[in-house]
């Protein structure tokens, strides 16, 4: 599976359980933790946790092994590491908390 289409799965499967205000990070030559960022917002601890599923499952279905899934049971901040692509998935109180859009201020956002 390519980077290109890694991210487009995770893309779609967020927004297929209506997460909000997804943004996509470019974190080439930026960092080396992934090659993109996908950030998004739930409204509840079941629609973070519904988000962080979906992604999963599509990922698995789509024959890519998933590194792993930290914060899931808490369901305040979930990440889902796909390798080339990471997933944070936060409840809606705490995105604006950690602003991982500030933190990573210098990657271009793209659009999906």
């Amino acid at each position: 599976m390519t980077k290109q289409t890694l991210l487009q799965m995770a893309y779609n499967a967020a927004e297929d359980k209506k997460a909000e205000d997804i943004v996509v990070l470019n974190m080439e030559g930026i960092s080396l933790l992934a090659d993109y960022f996908i950030i998004c917002t739930g409204n509840s601890d079941r629609q973070v946790q519904a988000i962080a599923r979906e992604v999963i499952e599509q990922s698995n279905e789509a024959g890519n092994e998933v590194k792993s899934v930290e914060g899931f049971d808490a369901a305040r901040w979930i990440l889902v590491d796909l390798g080339d692509v990471v997933v944070h998935v936060f409840h809606k109180d705490e995105r604006s908390y950690y602003n991982l859009e500030r933190l990573w201020r210098e990657a271009p956002t793209m659009e999906i």
